[in-house]
């Protein structure tokens, strides 16, 4: 008989590319869907895999079933977000993905509010700077980035300048010729932010490296090197940074609040939504 879990792990594996991808996506061992997939082998009695030194590789009949096994996990993905569409009350889980300096700086000082308007509403609030699907992983995110997905629903919500950053001692002891810069991890490397690094650094050595803004800010002002930061109040406020004067146009970018349209009319989703509009929406912006 098939089990749903079996097609769900071979599915992944043939979405990601290597067991290991897989694994790292499910948040399973790569030798659970190493077991998934000859289970499921065994149960419909076809080859999926051809099992080489190094990788495994689809079959034929595994593209097929692999296609086949999409289709489901998009329709029971379609019935979860039908089952909380249908939901009357203001209440229950929202999972939020946000990018941490925002969610650390901007968002989380406002959740009191939120909790006091919302008693039943539980918040799970994810800091990351990757992309969270909207379909299968949370119910609302903020995004550097207009999504091009037409089952997203989104609404622009401010404008976000981006400016060098320093500590004075470090700009006091450092020539320009010898700036050293502080930048996101290679995961990041096609970010604008990220670009417009390399392209201001000319090849100056990145000394650090992270993902997370607030470890770059902590960099700058310990006076480990110049970073590329959001102007949010508390960086241009901070008097163990400064802000380079630096030709040329200053970088911005777009914060966009995003929801499946299979969820925008959710009662608990809903005041979530409304109430992230309400705290950190520029009102003079068109949306």
């Amino acid at each position: 008989m098939l089990d749903w879990e079996d097609l769900r792990h071979f599915t992944a594996f043939a979405d990601a590319g290597s067991l290991a991808a897989a694994a790292r996506l499910l948040q399973v061992e790569h030798a659970t869907v190493a077991r998934r997939i000859a289970a499921l082998e065994a149960a419909l009695g076809l080859k999926l895999v051809d099992r080489r030194a190094r990788a495994y590789a689809l079959t034929a009949d595994g593209g097929r079933i692999a296609a086949l096994g999409r289709q489901m996990r998009e329709g029971a993905e379609a019935v979860a977000r039908a089952a909380v569409a249908g939901q009357h009350a203001i209440g229950g889980r929202v999972s939020i993905s946000v990018p941490p300096a925002t969610a650390a700086t901007q968002l989380a000082p406002h959740l009191g509010q939120l909790r006091r308007r919302h008693p039943a509403i539980h918040l799970l609030l994810i800091a990351e700077t990757r992309m969270a699907s909207l379909r299968t992983e949370t119910d609302l995110a903020l995004r550097l980035g207009r999504p091009e997905d037409p089952e997203l629903v989104v609404r622009r919500l401010r404008r976000l300048g981006f400016s060098w950053y320093a500590a004075p001692a470090y700009l006091a002891a450092t020539p320009k010729d010898r700036y050293e810069f502080v930048g996101y991890d290679e995961s990041l490397d096609d970010s604008p932010q990220q670009r417009r690094l390399f392209e201001f650094a000319a090849g100056r050595p990145l000394v650090l490296r992270s993902n997370s803004a607030d470890v770059q800010r902590a960099a700058v002002r310990a006076g480990a090197g110049i970073a590329l930061l959001a102007d949010f109040p508390e960086n241009l406020a901070d008097p163990a940074m400064v802000r380079l004067d630096v030709p040329g146009p200053r970088l911005e970018r777009d914060l966009w609040l995003v929801v499946h349209r299979d969820l925008r009319q959710a009662p608990a989703v809903r005041a979530v939504a409304e109430f992230l509009i309400e705290v950190l929406a520029d009102p003079t912006l068109p949306a």
